[in-house]
């Protein structure tokens, strides 16, 4: 999974991207093409 500071270029990616924001930190998810998931928020410790 990609870390991003910005996910605008990532949510335009497919069709099927979507946006989901859990416990604070924004995801983009595709189930069709993995590759394509990514992350914005805090750093991971």
């Amino acid at each position: 999974m990609k870390i991003k500071s910005s996910i605008r270029s990532a949510k335009t990616r497919s069709r099927n991207c979507i946006v989901v924001k859990r416990r604070g930190r924004l995801y983009v998810i595709d189930k069709t093409n993995p590759r394509n998931n990514c992350r914005q928020g805090i750093k991971a410790r």
